[in-house]
């Protein structure tokens, strides 16, 4: 699927021409032809950073450019690249190049440069996948829920399980899914989860989430959390979508599957879920 890679290279020239300007995640998304929620999970996968990283990456690489250069003045060059004050500039600068931005207009100042990504499918020696396709009715989870950014949610999300694990809230909900669901784009929301069952009342704190009928991509996952998760998620993301001509990413929302612990951590199962729809090149 070629033009997933076309797509996002849309969206970094996107970037890339408004660095100067208020940048939403929604427009950067449309550029590439998939929801902002997708999107940043593709890029941060191929790419190893976040789509606010790259943005901030390269307006203090290009901001540095502009100081070293010209007799520009710190005010202007933090107000250009979006900083409410000198202060904030500052402390980001600093942060990025190791000096400050007075600094950086002294001639001979050593700065780092961040280049524009240019994104390219490289064929390598093929690996096998497992995956199946299934068609599931719709149901509801119960579970205790809370909103996240890409930016901090590889870190954030382990920080919620052991919270939740070590609460008297895994003794209400064990966590049989970990499901995300794209909130504005920015944010999604995570929950912890069991199948909700109808006739018990939902305790407070707690809530239910409808999960549509549809066709999922069921991957399975086996070894130790969460190297093992980690690992297919990043190749289907990073191999198995790219290449898949028969199916595309459907709903804005995925879920983990986990199942009760193993004596042995090298044994354990879980499965990742995926909504796909049949693709319009299918023939």
């Amino acid at each position: 699927m070629i033009g997933m890679f076309e797509g996002i290279q849309n969206a970094i020239a996107y970037i890339e021409d408004n660095l100067t300007e208020e940048l939403d995640i929604n427009d950067i998304a449309e550029k590439a032809c998939i929801s902002a929620f997708y999107f940043q999970r593709i890029f941060n996968i191929l790419c190893g950073f976040t789509v606010g990283e790259y943005v901030r990456s390269r307006r203090l690489s290009i901001a540095a450019e502009e100081l070293s250069k010209a007799n520009a003045k710190v005010i202007d060059v933090a107000i250009k690249y979006g900083y409410d004050s000198p202060d904030s500039f500052t402390r980001a600068f600093a942060r990025f190049h190791g000096i400050s931005p007075s600094a950086a207009k002294l001639k001979g100042a050593r700065l780092k440069s961040f280049a524009p990504v240019k994104i390219k499918l490289i064929l390598e020696g093929g690996t096998m996948m497992d995956y199946k396709i299934v068609e599931k009715e719709q149901f509801t989870v119960m579970g205790k829920a809370r909103s996240f950014t890409t930016d901090t949610s590889y870190a954030d999300i382990p920080k919620f399980w052991e919270e939740h694990n070590q609460s008297k809230d895994s003794d209400i909900v064990c966590g049989m899914y970990g499901v995300c669901i794209d909130g504005d784009g920015a944010c999604f929301d995570y929950l912890i989860a069991d199948n909700y069952i109808p006739w018990n009342e939902v305790p407070e704190g707690f809530e239910t989430r409808v999960i549509p009928a549809g066709t999922w991509a069921v991957f399975p996952c086996k070894g130790e959390l969460p190297k093992s998760l980690q690992d297919v998620n990043t190749k289907i993301w990073s191999e198995w979508l790219p290449n898949c001509k028969e199916y595309k990413l459907a709903g804005n929302y995925n879920i983990e599957m986990y199942t009760p612990p193993t004596e042995n951590p090298d044994d354990y199962y879980c499965e990742i879920w995926i909504p796909v729809s049949v693709s319009g090149g299918r023939s």
